[in-house]
């Protein structure tokens, strides 16, 4: 990639999360990063929205116990 591409990416990506920012989307700049590739390479923008939404309804996983704590 030449100098002023990246520049250009680099300035698109900054003002998608400042964006992101003040929508309170919770997304870091990696996964903002990240949702941008896939839809630069086709994917539906609304159903990476949806799923975006849906995991972040989601609890985490919870930390399984180790087996020489039950015991």
């Amino acid at each position: 990639m030449d100098p002023e591409a990246a520049r250009t990416a680099r300035e698109s990506l900054d003002l998608a999360f400042h964006m992101s920012n003040i929508l309170d989307t919770g997304l870091d700049r990696h996964t903002l990063s990240v949702l941008v590739a896939l839809c630069d390479l086709g994917l539906n923008p609304e159903a990476l929205a949806a799923v975006v939404k849906e995991l972040q309804r989601e609890p985490p996983p919870s930390t399984p116990l180790s087996s020489s704590s039950s015991q």
